[in-house]
């Protein structure tokens, strides 16, 4: 039987290691790549740029640490983190294990979104990228929700409306380029729905920790509404929350999240899934510390999952999101698999 985390003191010493890994990660994402650089150099970069000291450090490496890399590994860890917290709230709403962005079609609704501003012109240019992705991502889940309504099978019915609002956005998405775009869009289109980093940069940065500190501080607020909804919608509202209103808040939390990461990065899957099944069996299903859980080995995830994207194949970076799929299946197979055995 796996031990499970409680307490005050557990859930500090959890905390702390959970960052002492995250930062580690970043240093070692800001270290590796094409040009290797010393740690040293990474260490004197930053504190240059953070508290003034005055080392001296070539221009070439501190632009690639400060400019490229640092940025890149800061954008990757939000991701994860807003990936991974999305995938919480909506498993518990919807009480269903499979439920995540991805899944359910909300980053398919998005791509649509930010493909549509990108190349049409959506919005007449008074729509932004993330703006255009955030009603795609509405637009998706409304029609999800639509889909749901009334039927028969619950939360299993609202996977399947998933699915298929994902195909129908998918599918908008590729007509769009297709008819729309030249063959350079096309390419690019396509590379960045794969989950790309490579062009982020420090606006970014700001963009989507903000986003991503938003959607923390509005799910960590729900944790105990989030444990009502486990025994369903009903025994919540016996409980007193307010289950409508509630739902609203948070499936807008979780569409602005997804929105935005999609609208920097790309389309991105699996991390919503698999990172709150790994997080519950460290600490339990209890969301006041499975949320910041998850939050953590979400960014850890997508941190290690650039690196891998820059150094698995020699000469070439691959798409972030064909590594988490590669990572992020076989992963879910396991948890699957260890879930059937007896205890």
């Amino acid at each position: 039987m796996t031990r499970r985390l409680g307490g005050w003191g557990p859930r500090a010493l959890f905390a702390l290691a959970g960052l002492a890994v995250l930062l580690a990660a970043i240093a070692l994402a800001v270290s590796i790549g094409e040009i290797a650089i010393p740690p040293a150099t990474t260490f004197k970069t930053l504190a240059n740029r953070l508290f003034g000291a005055g080392y001296e450090v070539g221009r070439v490496q501190a632009g690639v640490v400060w400019e490229y890399r640092m940025s890149r590994a800061l954008v990757a860890a939000c991701c994860g983190g807003a990936l991974a917290l999305s995938g919480v709230v909506l498993q518990a709403l919807l009480r269903n294990p499979l439920a995540e962005p991805y899944v359910l079609g909300i980053s398919a609704g998005a791509s649509t979104g930010a493909v549509g501003v990108m190349i049409v012109g959506f919005g007449a240019g008074a729509l932004s990228l993330s703006g255009g992705a955030f009603l795609g991502a509405l637009a998706a889940f409304a029609l999800v929700l639509l889909l749901a309504r009334g039927a028969r099978g619950g939360s299993d019915r609202t996977i399947l409306a998933g699915v298929a609002g994902s195909q129908l956005f998918n599918a908008l998405t590729a007509y769009i380029v297709t008819s729309s775009a030249d063959a350079e869009q096309a390419r690019g289109v396509m590379f960045w729905l794969l989950g790309n980093l490579g062009g982020v940069r420090w606006p970014d940065v700001y963009l989507a920790a903000a986003v991503a500190a938003a959607g923390f501080a509005i799910c960590i607020s729900q944790a105990r509404a989030l444990d009502a909804f486990s025994f369903g919608e009903e025994a919540a509202a016996a409980l007193g929350v307010p289950v409508a209103r509630l739902r609203l808040v948070l499936f807008a939390a979780t569409a602005l999240m997804t929105a935005a990461m999609v609208s920097i990065v790309g389309s991105i899957g699996f991390v919503g899934l698999v990172i709150p099944h790994a997080a519950r069996m460290l600490v339990g299903s209890g969301h006041g510390l499975l949320l910041p859980a998850s939050a953590l080995a979400g960014a850890i995830f997508m941190v290690l999952a650039d690196i891998l994207s820059r150094i698995v194949v020699p000469g070439q970076i691959l798409p972030i999101g064909v590594v988490t799929a590669l990572f992020g299946a076989p992963a879910f197979a396991l948890l699957l698999y260890r879930a059937r055995r007896p205890e």
